[in-house]
C-alpha cells in the first residue's frame, strides 16, 4: 500500500534560484587562509570547530578563520565581502 504526502516548506514561498558556475580549483591550499563558514544550522558550530582542528592536524600549511552571518536563512553581504576580501577558499558547514 502506498501511501501519498506533501511536503510543504515551513518558511514558505521558495527562493529563486540563478545557477552559476563553481569558482575555480586552487592547485593547493599549502599556505593559503580558508574560511569556514558556520551557517548557524545545528551543530555547525561543532563540525567547523572539528574541521579547524583536523586542518591544523594534517594541513599545519592551512590558516582558517571562522566566519557566521549575523543571521540564519538570510543573506549576510557584509560577511560574503569579507570572505572573498580576507580568504583564499570558503567552507560552509550546514551541521548534522
Amino acid at each position: 500500500m502506498s501511501i501519498r504526502i506533501a511536503v510543504h516548506d515551513p518558511r514558505g514561498y521558495p527562493p529563486v534560484v540563478i545557477g552559476k558556475r563553481l569558482a575555480p580549483r586552487l592547485d593547493s591550499l599549502d599556505g593559503k587562509l580558508v574560511g569556514l563558514v558556520d551557517c548557524l544550522f545545528d551543530n555547525s558550530d561543532v563540525f567547523m570547530e572539528q574541521l579547524r582542528l583536523w586542518l591544523a592536524e594534517h594541513l599545519p600549511g592551512v590558516r582558517t578563520k571562522v566566519f557566521k552571518p549575523k543571521a540564519s536563512w538570510t543573506d549576510d553581504p557584509e560577511m560574503r565581502a569579507a570572505i572573498a576580501a580576507e580568504t583564499d577558499a570558503a567552507i560552509l558547514g550546514v551541521g548534522l
